[in-house]
């Protein structure tokens, strides 16, 4: 497979809280395009298909029941979603399988200063959510500069940095490997 030109860019900040026997990412990223253009990448199904790693059977912006399908090209996967808050162009909040999926969006200059925390099972995952978090939202960030590279996603993202992310982005939680 040929590697595309890319870069991954400066790190998002990052925290880790524990809470029981599960753990939330929180990535901060700025990004540079306004709130509104940043929801429909996050809501809109066509669009999410182009740098997420699932393609949802709906649109995301209203309450309710989704289905999730993996797109990384390795599994023929759904999973159930369920939509609980969609305050359009400021949150979004859904399940993906057993994890929790919260988007925050603020206005900062021309900009958004979207912040996820990912909640999931195991300490483990942070990392992983973290690294493939990075890569797929600097595939958003192409499409929305209508420069489109396509999904970065399964073994795939190996070829563009995955694995160096992961190692940082778990250096920078304090988590062993």
């Amino acid at each position: 497979m040929n590697e595309r030109k890319f870069d991954p860019g400066p790190r998002a900040k990052v925290e880790m809280l524990r809470t029981g026997t599960r753990s939330t990412l929180i990535f901060v990223k700025a990004l540079k395009h306004p709130p509104n253009r940043v929801w429909k990448a996050l809501t809109d199904p066509e669009q999410l298909s182009r740098w997420a790693p699932f393609k949802p059977d709906r649109n995301l912006e209203a309450t309710g029941d989704a289905r999730l399908q993996m797109i990384d090209g390795m599994h023929d996967e759904e999973f159930d979603a369920k939509v609980s808050r969609a305050i359009a162009p400021r949150v979004l909040e859904y399940t993906w399988g057993d994890d929790t999926l919260v988007w925050e969006l603020e206005p900062e200059g021309d900009g958004t200063r979207l912040t996820l925390k990912h909640t999931v099972e195991s300490p483990d995952w942070v990392p992983k959510v973290a690294a493939g978090w990075h890569i797929c939202l600097l595939v958003a960030e192409r499409m929305m500069d209508d420069n489109p590279i396509g999904p970065i996603t399964g073994m795939d993202a190996m070829n563009y940095g995955w694995q160096e992310l992961h190692d940082e982005y778990a250096a920078t939680l304090g988590i062993d490997l």
